[in-house]
């Protein structure tokens, strides 16, 4: 299928969702938000790898746009929202959104404190996700992490103007002005205290008996066992007739008999980076000096050491 065609899709399918569900008197929010996760555990049953790639790439920029957008509007809006409070003084508003703030942060660390001790019971008569303790740290690092931001301050925009009688919603301004205060003290409150928090706890990773980059490495020999089991099984007699393939094959037996991790990754990916700045300078260089090549195959194979610069950066 066409990449730009299957992007164009993904922005319809939200507003169908919405649409469909609200003509049927269902929750046209949820409605989208469990479409959206369908549509993202099974994008590879009905998208290309092209499309993935490029989907992902458009949909960030998109959701950065928006959060921009989102908090270009309240910024537009704060003067007469401020104006608006009617006999709530500037202050008494502000005083509103810091006790606001410090409920949300309370219930949040309660929450997280409840979560863990409901799963440490629990155990004991079900089998559960991970029956590690994690300690007190971590309840306590998930509920200083609760910044508010976008949905937040959606959530107070979508309020209407007015009830169903035509009169003005009673405090909206009000209620836009603390969400304000709390979106702002949330994120630079807990956003620019939060390292500190951390050095100080000396968070202990509890949740996994092996470090991510041991998994991580072992993700990456399962992948590769899997492979060879393909070609052996399927393509034998093909490995022969195809030297690629056999390339291919060779550079997976030789992962599996690697037995050990790069440690210093950071290194190698640096190394890596500068090999593919070179190849991109002479790929450039390449296309200036013979004019008569074909430009689309040098932005292709550009296209291919940006993929695989990207993977580097991935892994990392």
């Amino acid at each position: 299928t066409d990449s730009n065609t299957d992007i164009l899709l993904t922005f319809i399918a939200p507003f169908s969702m919405y649409l469909i569900a609200e003509q049927l008197h269902a929750s046209g929010v949820l409605a989208v938000v469990s479409g959206g996760l369908f549509l993202s555990y099974r994008s590879h049953d009905f998208l290309s790898s092209a499309s993935r790639i490029r989907t992902v790439t458009v949909w960030e920029s998109f959701c950065f746009l928006l959060n921009g957008i989102v908090f270009m509007l309240i910024g537009l809006d704060l003067p007469e929202i401020v104006s608006g409070l009617g006999d709530t003084n500037i202050s008494t508003a502000i005083g509103y959104g810091v006790a606001v703030t410090i409920v949300l942060i309370l219930v949040r660390i309660f929450a997280g404190y409840a979560a863990v001790i409901t799963t440490l019971i629990m155990r004991n008569f079900i089998t559960v996700a991970d029956d590690q303790s994690p300690g007190w740290q971590t309840p306590m690092i998930i509920g200083w992490t609760g910044m508010r931001g976008v949905v937040s301050l959606a959530a107070a925009l979508s309020i209407p103007l007015t009830l169903a009688d035509g009169t003005p919603f009673p405090q909206r301004n009000l209620i836009l002005f603390i969400t304000f205060v709390v979106i702002l003290l949330t994120l630079l409150v807990q956003g620019l205290t939060l390292p500190f928090i951390l050095r100080k706890i000396k968070l202990v990773d509890r949740d996994f008996v092996r470090s991510e980059k041991e998994i991580d490495y072992e993700i990456q020999n399962r992948l590769a066992q899997v492979a060879v089991d393909k070609i052996r099984n399927d393509y034998a007699d093909k490995v022969e007739s195809f030297p690629t393939l056999k390339d291919q094959l060779q550079k997976y037996e030789n992962q599996l008999r690697s037995s050990e991790i790069i440690i210093n990754y950071a290194e190698y990916r640096k190394i890596y980076i500068d090999i593919l700045e070179t190849q991109r300078i002479w790929l450039i260089n390449k296309n200036r000096e013979e004019l008569l090549l074909d430009e689309e195959i040098i932005r292709k194979h550009l296209r291919l050491l940006d993929l695989q610069e990207e993977r580097l950066n991935m892994r990392s």
